[in-house]
């Protein structure tokens, strides 16, 4: 049930209206975009929602369970607002959205019709469909700790203790030239043992990608000179001269954890439960099944 203002309940009561639909946008990064399908520019709570941004949603659909509500917007991929680049690097992706129903002759009548985030984006040719999941799809998310070998802690967290901006465990170094689609050397990482930053996080602190985060995948040396892998392609080229922060990475098995960041004491993971192995065991004539420890 929503609670409508005065002003715009005598307005829908007049019979004629001058409704218009506009969403607002926050990405992850703290920026926000407003779009409406309305012809002229809107203001309201500090954002302006654009007319000329390609965006169009779908008809909002709602169940009185609690299953995930979705509402489909459609944009055109040349909006300067909206860029295939930006979806591609991730940055609409989980992006809070307020749809809201406006009086564009007044927009201090206007009534929030939901909340959601993006969910899955579908790319085309020409356009993008991106799908607006309702609140209730935080519910079908898996909560709680994970009972297993491994820590469930990321590192750095409260849980694990570990101050990753200790000098230790984080470095400082510029591109040296592309590698690979993925690797590229690197410069001012020569005091690190090779494989320190796998795992580890590089944060680009210049150039195209800057305020970037990538999971490194591996970190070698050759001939003297370190070559750090990323998970993932980037989307935005690395160019020479590039400059980044990194910090170093954990495969979370107790061993790493003792040896490298001297941590057990606040290990997280579970390193004595039985494996498969144990599971998967039958009963055989050498003995080994009278309870005793294995």
């Amino acid at each position: 049930m929503k609670l409508l203002t005065s002003g715009l309940q005598a307005h829908l009561d007049e019979g004629t209206t001058t409704l218009a639909w506009v969403w607002r946008i926050t990405r992850t990064d703290g920026v926000t975009f407003g779009f409406t399908d309305h012809d002229q520019t809107l203001s309201f709570d500090g954002t302006e929602f654009e007319p000329d941004s390609g965006l169009t949603a779908s008809e909002v659909r709602s169940s009185s369970d609690l299953a995930v509500d979705a509402q489909d917007a459609e944009g055109v991929l040349t909006s300067d607002r909206i860029t295939e680049t930006d979806i591609l690097d991730g940055r609409w992706d989980n992006a809070a959205v307020e749809v809201w129903r406006v009086n564009w002759a007044d927009t201090s009548q206007r009534v929030l019709m939901r909340r959601g985030a993006i969910g899955q984006i579908r790319r085309g040719r020409l356009a993008f469909v991106a799908e607006i999941r309702s609140l209730a799809h935080v519910l079908g998310q898996t909560v709680g700790r994970t009972f297993q070998g491994s820590c469930d802690a990321a590192l750095g967290d409260t849980r694990c203790g570990v101050n990753v901006e200790a000098p230790p465990f984080k470095g400082t170094g510029a591109v040296i030239d592309m590698f690979r689609d993925r690797a590229f050397t690197a410069s001012g990482l020569g005091t690190f043992a090779a494989g320190w930053f796998t795992f580890g996080l590089v944060e680009w602190t210049s150039g195209a990608n800057a305020g970037r985060r990538v999971e490194v995948l591996s970190h070698d040396f050759v001939d003297g000179v370190a070559i750090l892998t990323q998970l993932e392609a980037p989307v935005r080229p690395i160019m020479a001269t590039d400059t980044f922060t990194i910090r170093a990475g954990c495969d979370k098995r107790i061993g790493t954890c003792g040896a490298k960041f001297a941590n057990v004491a606040n290990f997280r993971g579970f390193p004595h439960i039985p494996g498969q192995d144990t599971i998967l065991r039958y009963a055989a004539p050498d003995g080994g099944h009278e309870g005793s420890v294995l």
